[in-house]
């Protein structure tokens, strides 16, 4: 049973709202939650950055996204028209990301973001052919993988997996050049729509699948070969997080990730720690906790549900 709430009597709206705006913007309180905007530049738009991903989306995959009538003769204009869109926009919002960054670290004020930012769009472009190359033999991997997809094309519509690695594929790119918060943006979106959760530094090669995909986290500083396929609910994390020795500040940019070697599948609910080695072509089984190198081929699972297997006549 709750307790009935007792409110003071004859409350003062005046006073209270008064009151509570000089709580919330006192310089104490506006410490670590108030973003201070540097040169009058806005935050980053999520807005902005939805529309940059939705023309990508159907650049990468025409027909599947954006126009549904794309053919041959139209799909250079309108790759074009969207791909000027998208330097426009994503210029901006790369501006956006470094005066933000710039705000908090108290940085001179710079004379070259806007061209700069401007480049780095471009130079993000450049890099669209690479990026449909791994997200086609990430589209494979899903039908090769997935006795339920009928086609190639449904598992580019329909699988969480595709989403979050296309928006992985180009944010790690980004992240890759340079760009302040844009990619974990990016990335966050893919985790908030998909419940995996990718890091933009993450390097991830060819073919690459997530069998059904929720709950699945991969670290910054995590390296994954080629043909590795995940199951829901892996990790792919760090054991610890060393600290400065003058402070209690937690030490960045340290490898602190697993390395998953290629043709290597891991099996629903795994978690892997540290900066271990999973060798080629090891099986890992659901549910187990791994924290030192697995050799190539090796095959691990709970004990207990292998001693089981073993004493009932079946052998791994």
């Amino acid at each position: 049973m709750i307790d009935e709430l007792i409110l003071p009597a004859n409350l003062d709206r005046d006073e209270v709202l008064a009151e509570t705006v000089a709580r919330l913007c006192a310089p104490t309180a506006c410490e670590s939650a108030c973003h201070h905007i540097s040169r009058d530049q806005p935050m980053p738009s999520l807005d902005a950055l939805a529309e940059v991903m939705d023309l990508l989306r159907a650049v990468l995959f025409p027909g599947f996204f954006g126009p549904s009538d794309v053919s041959g003769r139209t799909m250079s204009f309108y790759t074009g028209s969207a791909l000027d869109r998208v330097v426009k926009l994503l210029a901006e919002q790369i501006n956006r990301g470094y005066c933000f960054v710039c705000a908090k670290d108290n940085r001179q004020p710079c004379t070259d973001c806007e061209s700069r930012s401007e480049a780095v769009a471009l130079e993000f472009v450049k890099r669209l052919p690479r990026v449909r190359e791994l997200l086609s033999s990430d589209v494979l991997a899903a039908y090769d993988g997935d006795p339920a997809a009928k086609s190639p094309g449904e598992t580019i519509f329909c699988y969480p997996s595709i989403k979050a690695l296309t928006n992985h594929r180009i944010a790690h790119q980004l992240h890759h050049l340079g760009v302040d918060i844009i990619p974990r943006i990016i990335g966050e979106m893919a985790h908030s729509d998909t419940g995996i959760d990718i890091h933009p530094g993450a390097h991830i090669g060819p073919r690459f699948f997530i069998d059904h995909g929720t709950g699945t986290v991969i670290g910054e500083t995590c390296i994954i070969g080629q043909n590795v396929r995940l199951y829901q609910g892996v990790t792919l994390g760090a054991k610890s997080f060393p600290k400065e020795d003058s402070s209690s500040r937690l030490v960045k940019g340290l490898a602190r990730h697993p390395i998953v070697e290629d043709d290597v599948t891991i099996y629903a609910g795994a978690t892997i720690l540290g900066r271990v080695t999973i060798g080629q072509g090891a099986v890992i089984g659901g549910n187990v906790w791994v924290t030192g190198d697995v050799a190539p081929g090796a095959r691990i699972v709970q004990a207990r549900a292998a001693e089981q297997f073993f004493i009932s006549g079946g052998g791994i």
